[in-house]
């Protein structure tokens, strides 16, 4: 049981009152006003004339009040979790109006003087004091007085409007913890207005005001969670400024899960035909990707008027309004700071779906994960559709995604704890992300390859949970040379042209070229594996100059490799 006493009841000692009752407070046991923790032949000074009246004085800003409610509140909630039907609270204020209010709210409180230190002295022992008090004055006797008193109690102490500097010492010296009005509001206009994130947002909301006419906001292809979600929730930051927007992609949505969030969220997408220009748009944005034709179908000369990206860029980024931030896990956490600065009011689809995609490129929170995630998701969490998200992350796998796993494992090849598989002509590359994660989790592996061909290509999916190892750097030895490559340090993917595949009619001729081509690529990434970091596989490795067309248009981030859990999508 924890009994905790507030002593002064002014603008913020009454919310964090309201706040400690909220939060599962009771009544002291036997008395309705909570008089139980004070002796009872000493109620008499309670109506004595208080030394000072807890009135909020007119010099104080009321900003700062808020900000200090804010900060207040916050330690309190720290204070009053794991409260027990059992705990205490106590009220005493100088006010008898505040005092008569609080037991109407059913509020244990007393009035009296907080700074009388014969009322302190018929207290039970406090666990928990909260001075909250306006005038500074009157905070700093409360508080010399408690901590006479009481030196075992945590006392958080609230300085009021107009500390000095020898109050701020005080103040330091005897609470706890303490909540200084004018300090929380110049910290809160400083984080809203000159940190990198606020000037972020600030730069967006610029940019977009200047659009005269609608935006694309294009999507890389074959998009995942955090795309989507991405793409939709800076198309409402647009239209909340007036600015028509679309979310656009080019290719398939291909996993069940990720159709089944669009379908599930009903969240408006459109899908653009290969060799669209968007030249209907005004001006053009890509999210979840930083350079027009690698990964996406967009002429490689299309101005961009705004880029939106947490992953390591390969060269100059050419747009007007750049925000590459690769120290957060997802770029769905940069949009949601974006929405929480522009308005902090969120649709509870996009919320959903921002949410979403925060897990899904973190692995729940598990993999490249920063406090800006965590701190996005708590921000978003309120506005969640929680029953939705539950059924889009129902996992069920397709017939041909186990099939693509079982030829995985069949077909693994395995050097110490490294393993290369490949999953042979597949349907549907999204399954290759999904082997590899499954390999990942055997015994004594610790680093997987698992590639597929479709077409004239060969797709390769890569993942790590050894700290000695970056993956992005490693595909890039191997396969930059020879097609496209990258990602991060735990989870990467390459995109390699076959071109012969694509001349050949005979299915035994097919085969056989398939075969030289999986002996390649195993061989190239055991080699680039097993050499010193940045230094590339050499290009006349076997038969890699004659079988592999370079420069295969893709994107180093590792999004169309990404696997997050598959969903049933057939539910309107």
């Amino acid at each position: 049981m924890v009994f905790r006493l507030v002593l002064g009841c002014g603008t913020v000692g009454r919310t964090v009152a309201e706040a400690f009752s909220t939060r599962g407070q009771s009544h002291l046991p036997g008395h309705t006003h909570g008089s139980d923790a004070i002796n009872s032949s000493h109620s008499s000074t309670f109506t004595s004339t208080p030394t000072a009246t807890a009135t909020s004085p007119s010099t104080a800003p009321t900003a700062a009040y808020t900000t200090a409610r804010q900060s207040a509140l916050s330690l309190a909630a720290r204070t009053a979790t794991a409260t027990s039907p059992a705990d205490r609270l106590l009220v005493i204020t100088a006010d008898q109006n505040v005092a008569e209010t609080l037991r109407d709210e059913s509020i244990p409180a007393r009035r009296g003087d907080p700074t009388d230190p014969d009322i302190l002295a018929t207290i039970d022992h406090p666990d928990v004091i909260f001075i909250g008090g306006d005038r500074t004055d009157t905070n700093r006797h409360a508080l010399e007085t408690a901590r006479d008193q009481f030196p075992a109690a945590s006392i958080t102490a609230y300085m009021g409007g107009n500390p000095t500097p020898d109050d701020r010492a005080r103040f330091t010296e005897l609470a706890d913890h303490t909540v200084d009005a004018t300090s929380s509001l110049v910290e809160r206009v400083l984080e809203e207005t000159t940190t990198s994130e606020a000037e972020a947002a600030l730069g967006l909301q610029r940019k977009l005001v200047t659009i005269d006419g609608p935006l694309a906001v294009v999507m890389h292809d074959n998009p995942d969670p955090d795309a989507i979600a991405s793409a939709v929730a800076l198309a409402d930051i647009a239209e909340s400024v007036g600015v028509p927007a679309d979310a656009c992609y080019f290719g398939d949505i291909s996993h069940q899960e990720n159709r089944a969030m669009v379908n599930l969220l009903g969240l408006s997408l459109r899908n653009l035909s290969p060799g669209e220009t968007l030249d209907t748009y005004e001006a053009v944005a890509l999210v979840d990707h930083s350079r027009p034709g690698v990964n996406d179908q967009l002429p490689e000369e299309r101005p961009i008027d705004i880029v939106i990206d947490h992953h390591p860029p390969r060269g100059p980024i050419p747009s007007e309004f750049v925000e590459l931030r690769e120290s957060v896990g997802a770029t769905s956490t940069i949009l949601t700071e974006y929405i929480d600065r522009f308005s902090g009011t969120f649709d509870s689809a996009t919320a959903t779906a921002l949410l979403y995609g925060i897990r899904i490129d973190t692995n729940d929170f598990t993999r490249e994960v920063s406090p800006a995630d965590f701190r996005a998701a708590s921000v978003l969490r309120p506005h969640v559709e929680t029953s939705i998200l539950r059924r889009i992350e129902q996992p069920t796998l397709e017939g041909e995604t186990l099939e693509t796993i079982a030829l995985a494992i069949k077909n693994r090849v395995q050097r110490g704890s490294v393993v290369v598989a490949s999953a042979g002509r597949i349907g549907n590359r999204d399954a290759l992300p999904q082997a590899a994660d499954q390999l990942l989790a055997m015994d004594g592996v610790e680093t997987t390859l698992v590639f597929g061909f479709r077409g004239e290509m060969a797709f390769l999916s890569a993942r790590s949970r050894s700290s000695d190892v970056d993956l992005g750097e490693t595909l890039r030895d191997g396969f930059d040379q020879i097609g496209s490559a990258g990602g991060h340090a735990d989870m990467a993917g390459a995109q390699l042209e076959v071109g012969i595949l694509g001349q050949l009619d005979d299915e035994a001729e097919v085969e056989s070229i398939v075969n030289v081509a999986e002996e390649v690529i195993t061989d190239r990434f055991f080699e680039a594996m097993e050499t010193r970091p940045g230094v590339p596989v050499s290009t006349d490795h076997r038969a890699s100059e004659w079988l592999f067309e370079a420069d295969a248009d893709w994107v180093e981030s590792p999004e169309s490799v990404r696997s997050p859990v598959e969903a049933d999508d057939d539910e309107e």
